[in-house]
C-alpha cells in the first residue's frame, strides 16, 4: 500500500476544500465560427476574459476539427456561411455524443423570421442574436453559459474527488484491519509462549531445564518490548514529539549495543555474522540509543529474512565527513517491485508459504526516519528474490540539524 498517499487523501477528507482544490476547472472554451475574419476578431475582443478561451473557425469543417480537441461551454455559429452553413453544422453537432450538449447561439445578419428560427431551434439552438452584435447583450448571454459550464465541471470534479476519497478510506480501513490482525498475531505468539513457560516452570524439572525456559521467556518479553516501542515511536513521529538527543559517541560502542540487541535473532537462525569494523575510535555526533536501534533493526531484519544457517555481515567504513555502514545478508532478497516501498510503514516482503514473515512492518520505516533525522541516507541493493539484500547507510559525523537536547 502506498501509505503516504492514502494518508494525504484521508487528511484531505477532513478538509474537502483542500482535497478537491486542485481539481476545480477555471477555464471555459467558446467556439466562434464565421467565414468573415473581421467578425471573429470582433467576437474575440468582445468576449475577452481571464476564464474564457476563444477558439475561432472560418468554416464548418474547421469547427468540427476544433470540436474534437476541446470540450466547449458554448458555440457561436454564423448562419450564412458558404459550404456548410450554421444550421448544418449544428445538426452535425447534435448527432454526435461528444458535442450533443454544447449550447448553440446563432448569429445572423438577416431577419430572424419564424421559419428560420424554427429551423435553428430544431437544430438545437438556445438563442438567436442579430448582427451587428450588441456587445453587452452578447457578453451577458455568454456569461450565463460559461458560469453553468464551470459549475457543472466543478460539481463533476468534486463528485469524482469524493469518490476517490471514499475508495481511499475503504482501502485505509482494510489496511487498518489487516494491521490489527498482524498485531494480534504478533502479540498472541509470545504471550502464548510466556504462558506455556510459566506452566512448565510450575512443574518439577532440572535447573538446566528451568534456565532454558527462562531464556526463551526473556526472548519473548524482549520481542514484546520491541513491538511496543515500535508502536510508540510511530505515534511519537506522527504527533511531532520525536526528537534526538545528540552527543559525542564512538560508533564502535553503538555497534556493540546493536549486536547485543540483535544477538538472539542471529543465534536463533544459526547464522554466521561477519564484522568489518575498524579497530580505532569512530567518533561522531548522534543519538546513541537511536543509532543502536537503527543497526539492531537492520540486523534483526536481515536475520529474519535469511534461511537458517545463512550469512550476515556488518561493515563500517570511514568515508571522510561521514561513515558508510553496510548490513548485508544472503537471504530471500527483495523483489524489484518491492524495493521502492521497502521503507514504507507496514511494508513486508510476502512469500507464499514462508515462515520467515513476521513483525508489524514498522522496523525499516523507523530506520529511515532515524537516519533522516541524523542527516543521513539509506538505500537498499538486491538483485531479486533469493539473492540477498544489502542496506547501505551514510551517516555524517557531525549532522547539521537542530535538536532539542531536553527531548
Amino acid at each position: 500500500m502506498q501509505q503516504d498517499v492514502k494518508t494525504a487523501i484521508v487528511e484531505g477528507f477532513a478538509n474537502p476544500a483542500n482535497a478537491l482544490k486542485g481539481s476545480m476547472q477555471t477555464i471555459a472554451y467558446i467556439l466562434a465560427v464565421d467565414d468573415v475574419p473581421a467578425n471573429l476578431v470582433a467576437l474575440e475582443a468582445m468576449l475577452k476574459r481571464d476564464d474564457v478561451v476563444i477558439r475561432k473557425a472560418s468554416s464548418g469543417e474547421e469547427a468540427l476539427e476544433l470540436l474534437l480537441e476541446h470540450e466547449f461551454a458554448l458555440a457561436l455559429l454564423d448562419v450564412q456561411m458558404p459550404g456548410m452553413n450554421g444550421f448544418e453544422l449544428a445538426e452535425l453537432m447534435r448527432g454526435t455524443e461528444r458535442t450533443r450538449q454544447v449550447p448553440i447561439i446563432f448569429l445572423t445578419a438577416g431577419d430572424a423570421d419564424s421559419r428560420r428560427q424554427f429551423r435553428g431551434y430544431e437544430a438545437g439552438a438556445v438563442d438567436f442574436i442579430l448582427k451587428p452584435v450588441q456587445p453587452d447583450v452578447l457578453r451577458s448571454k455568454v456569461q450565463v453559459f460559461v458560469d453553468l459550464f464551470l459549475q457543472r465541471r466543478n460539481v463533476a470534479a468534486e463528485r469524482d474527488g469524493l469518490a476517490d476519497i471514499a475508495v481511499a478510506l475503504a482501502e485505509a480501513d482494510d489496511a487498518k484491519d489487516q494491521f490489527l490482525a498482524i498485531l494480534a498475531h504478533e502479540l498472541r505468539n509470545p504471550v502464548a509462549a510466556l504462558m506455556s513457560g510459566l506452566d512448565l516452570l510450575d512443574r518439577p524439572r532440572t535447573e538446566e531445564g528451568s534456565r532454558e525456559i527462562r531464556s526463551q521467556m526473556r526472548r519473548m518479553v524482549s520481542h514484546l518490548g520491541r513491538l511496543v516501542e515500535d508502536l510508540l515511536d510511530v505515534s511519537r513521529i506522527k504527533e511531532g514529539k520525536f526528537a534526538l538527543r545528540l552527543a559525542p559517541l564512538d560508533l564502535r560502542d553503538v555497534a556493540a549495543l546493536a549486536l547485543e540487541g540483535s544477538g538472539h535473532a542471529v543465534r536463533a537462525g544459526g547464522h554466521r555474522l561477519m564484522l568489518d569494523i575498524p579497530d580505532r575510535p569512530l567518533e561522531m555526533t548522534g543519538d546513541f540509543s537511536r543509532l543502536a536501534q537503527v543497526l539492531a533493526n537492520l540486523l534483526v531484519n536481515a536475520a529474519k529474512y535469511t534461511p537458517i544457517g545463512g550469512n550476515l555481515s556488518l561493515s563500517i567504513q570511514d568515508a571522510g565527513e561521514a561513515y558508510s555502514i553496510s548490513v548485508s545478508d544472503d537471504g530471500v532478497g527483495i523483489p524489484p517491485a518491492m524495493q521502492s516501498r521497502i521503507f514504507e510503514k507496514f511494508a513486508q516482503i510476502e512469500r507464499a508459504g514462508s515462515s520467515l514473515q513476521g513483525g508489524l512492518g514498522l522496523g525499516l520505516a523507523l530506520v529511515r526516519h532515524l537516519v533522516d533525522q541524523h542527516g543521513g541516507t539509506i538505500s537498499v541493493i538486491s538483485e531479486g528474490e533469493g539473492k540477498g539484500a544489502n542496506f547501505i547507510l551514510t551517516l555524517p559525523k557531525h549532522p547539521l540539524i537542530a535538536v532539542d537536547p531536553a527531548a
